[in-house]
C-alpha cells in the first residue's frame, strides 16, 4: 500500500512539473527556502536561476543540447574546442546490452546522458560487475529525468550511454573545477575536493583569491593551489558560455591539460544550500536578468 501511495505521489509530481512547471518550481523553492518565489523581482541567486529555468532554459534547444553529456562534446568542438580538452571517449551506446566488457580498459566511467548522478565509476575492472551495471543502466535509461527536479530541459535529451576513460588525479580522484560564467564571462571557480570522504567546496576568483561565499561547514581548510591550466579553462569557458545568461562549466586537470567535463545550467536544481548569505547576494549581483526579461 505504501509503495502504491509513493508511486501515485511521484506521478502527481511528474504531471505537475510537465504541465505547470512554473507552479511546480514555486513549490520546490518554497520547500527548500521557506519563502515564496518572486517571479516579478527575483533577488537571490537561486531565485534568479529558477526564473531562467522556467522562462528560458526549459524552452531553449541549445540548452537541451548542452545539458546532454554526449551532445555537449559536439557543441564544444563546433565552438573551436580541441578534442584533447574533452574526456577520452571509449564508446556511445543506445542500451546497456551493447557494452562489451572485454573491450573496456582497466579504469573507466559510465554515464547516462540525460541527467546527473547517473554515473558508474570503475577503478579496477577485475572488481567490476557488468550484470549489476547493466541492471542499473537499464533502470536509469527508463527514468524521465528532469520532471521530479523541475529541470524540464533534461527531458528533451535522448537517453544514451557513454563510456569515458577514467581521469586520474594526484591521489585518486581529481579536483573538480567548476567555472561560473555569466553572459560569456567566467567570474569565479568552485573547487570540489575530497569526494571520496566528505565533499568540500571552496570558491576563488580568477586571480585565485579565496571568496568566502560558501557555508563554512563545506569549506576545505587545506591549501588549494590554482590549477596549472586555469588560463586554458577560462579560455574554453569563454567560448562555450557566450550564448547563456548563466552556465557552470566543469573542468578537470589531467596529463598536462585542462579537460572540460559538463555544462550545468541549474546547479542543485536551483536549490543550492551551500552558499552563505553574502554568497547569495554576490552571485545574484553577477546575474542581470534585465537583459532577457
Amino acid at each position: 500500500m505504501n509503495n502504491i501511495k509513493y508511486k501515485l505521489k511521484k506521478e502527481a509530481k511528474i504531471m505537475l512539473s510537465k504541465y505547470n512547471n512554473k507552479r511546480y518550481s514555486e513549490i520546490l523553492y518554497e520547500g527548500a527556502f521557506h519563502k515564496k518565489i518572486d517571479w516579478k523581482n527575483p533577488t537571490d541567486f537561486n531565485e534568479k536561476l529558477m526564473y531562467l529555468k522556467v522562462f528560458n532554459y526549459n524552452n531553449n534547444p541549445t540548452v537541451w543540447a548542452c545539458a546532454d553529456k554526449y551532445q555537449v562534446r559536439l557543441y564544444a568542438l563546433n565552438h573551436g574546442i580541441k578534442e584533447k580538452h574533452l574526456p577520452e571517449l571509449i564508446g556511445v551506446y543506445d542500451n546497456a546490452k551493447e557494452i562489451k566488457e572485454e573491450k573496456l580498459p582497466d579504469k573507466f566511467v559510465i554515464k547516462c546522458t540525460h541527467g546527473y548522478g547517473f554515473n558508474i565509476i570503475c577503478t579496477d575492472k577485475k572488481e567490476f560487475d557488468i550484470k549489476k551495471a547493466r541492471r542499473k543502466l537499464n533502470k536509469w535509461q527508463k527514468t524521465k529525468f528532469g520532471y521530479e527536479t523541475g529541470e524540464v530541459h533534461y527531458t528533451h535529451v535522448k537517453p544514451k550511454i557513454i563510456i569515458e576513460k577514467f581521469i586520474e588525479g594526484n591521489n585518486g580522484y581529481p579536483f573538480d573545477y567548476k567555472l561560473y560564467c555569466f553572459y560569456g564571462k567566467p567570474m569565479l571557480v568552485l573547487v570540489c575536493s575530497e569526494r571520496e570522504e566528505k565533499l568540500k567546496l571552496n570558491f576563488y576568483d580568477l586571480k585565485w583569491n579565496e571568496l568566502m561565499i560558501g557555508k563554512e561547514e563545506y569549506r576545505n581548510h587545506k591549501e588549494i593551489k590554482a590549477p596549472r591550466y586555469l588560463k586554458d579553462m577560462i579560455g574554453i569557458a569563454k567560448r562555450v558560455s557566450k550564448e547563456f545568461p548563466f552556465v557552470r562549466i566543469d573542468f578537470y586537470e589531467s596529463n598536462g591539460k585542462a579537460i572540460m567535463g559538463e555544462m550545468t545550467f541549474t546547479p542543485a536544481a536551483c536549490m543550492a544550500s551551500y552558499y552563505n548569505e553574502t554568497g547569495n547576494k554576490y552571485l545574484s549581483n553577477l546575474l542581470d536578468l534585465s537583459v532577457i526579461k
